[in-house]
């Protein structure tokens, strides 16, 4: 753990092997969170960029208090995030439908590979409310927070989503079945 209070020290100094040895340490972690949010690879690999840019500009923050890989995994949410925040608006889908889709729509029966295209492929909103409640465990009331939406709008984009991948993963069960 020395090592790590070290590494840390030394990154708020500046210097940049402790940078290029933190960035080699946490990249992939962090990459598979950036893949969880964005569009596709490139997409991820600029978030990745701007998520080190941020933890590196924000190190002298962390006073060792709590998990670090919490606290950079927490950076790298919030910076892929806030990139959507300024892109577009998270806050169109205002009707209440969180009861039209059962819990298990299906989607645990599938490779997760393909359940991450079919995530990827989703509008911004959804992706990130899928992501933020399904595999990340945030609440609604913490995703309306991060995202600046209410809390209908955060259910609402959650059903949405699991409607969308709901249909994905049928048409594509019936094409197997097509072709098979």
């Amino acid at each position: 753990m020395s090592n790590l209070v070290e590494l840390i020290n030394n990154c708020k100094k500046g210097n940049r092997q402790a940078q290029e040895q933190l960035y080699r340490d946490y990249s992939r972690i962090l990459f598979g969170i950036c893949l969880k949010y964005s569009r596709n690879k490139t997409e991820a690999e600029d978030n990745l960029h701007d998520s080190f840019m941020t933890i590196y500009s924000k190190i002298d923050q962390f006073k060792h208090q709590g998990s670090f890989e919490g606290w950079i995994k927490r950076i790298t949410v919030n910076t892929v995030l806030q990139k959507y925040r300024k892109e577009e608006t998270l806050t169109l889908v205002t009707d209440n439908i969180e009861d039209e889709v059962p819990e298990d729509s299906g989607y645990l029966n599938l490779d997760l590979a393909t359940l991450l295209s079919y995530v990827q492929e989703l509008p911004n909103k959804y992706r990130l409310t899928f992501n933020l409640y399904v595999l990340d465990g945030y609440s609604h009331k913490e995703i309306s927070e991060m995202l600046g939406t209410s809390l209908g709008t955060s259910k609402s984009n959650l059903a949405r989503a699991r409607m969308i991948l709901k249909e994905k993963i049928e048409a594509n069960k019936a094409r197997i079945i097509m072709e098979g």
